[in-house]
């Protein structure tokens, strides 16, 4: 896989220093408990609550990994100085490689390969998983977490300035086909009842 930059790609390159409100929403959700059916009952108030938490966290997962992929593939200079920033949340997700910015064009292009840590399959699992768990079986939940991927997707382009990458539209349609799947299997259905 070719990575080629374009500057239409490096004109739209998100400034993840920009990014501290989602930065700061991350740490907020972050520093509230959860709470789970499983270990207690809970009140309307807190139900909603936890809705609320789940969907600021798919929100966050949601923008924070469309947001590497976007950066990874118009790497060059910029990716360097992005580094710093999402550090922290590439180490939480299980990267252990040399700085994004270090990385050549064929290193980068086997991390975001179809088998790749940042390709479309695993970071698509990622996104699903976090929310399908999080969500603990509750419909609720899930679909809270649900309308958070959709969220983040949504944010990410905003700071993109347009449509991103295909990669990303194909993970947060690949994220969005696995967490239908679990909701159906559980006897949900995917259409929002609200509606």
């Amino acid at each position: 896989m070719n990575v080629n930059i374009n500057e239409n790609a490096r004109s739209h390159m998100p400034n993840i220093n920009a990014s501290e409100n989602a930065k700061i929403r991350v740490e907020e959700v972050h520093s509230k408990e959860i709470k789970t059916n499983f270990s207690e009952k809970i009140s309307k108030d807190e139900a909603e609550e936890l809705r609320t938490q789940i969907r600021d966290n798919a929100n966050a997962m949601m923008f924070n990994s469309t947001s590497i992929q976007a950066n990874i593939m118009s790497l060059e200079d910029q990716v360097t100085k992005n580094y710093e920033d999402f550090q922290s949340f590439l180490s939480g997700i299980g990267y252990e490689g040399k700085p994004i910015g270090e990385l050549s064009q064929d290193e980068a292009a086997e991390l975001v390969s179809e088998d790749g840590l940042f390709g479309v399959t695993q970071t698509s699992e990622r996104i699903a998983n976090f929310v399908i768990n999080g969500a603990g079986g509750d419909e609720d939940r899930m679909r809270a977490g649900r309308e958070g991927m959709l969220l983040g997707f949504a944010q990410a382009e905003e700071i993109w300035g347009g449509e991103l990458p295909e990669i990303s539209q194909q993970t947060m349609q690949a994220a969005i086909e696995i967490v239908d799947k679990a909701m159906y299997e559980a006897g949900y259905s995917i259409l929002n009842q609200e509606v």
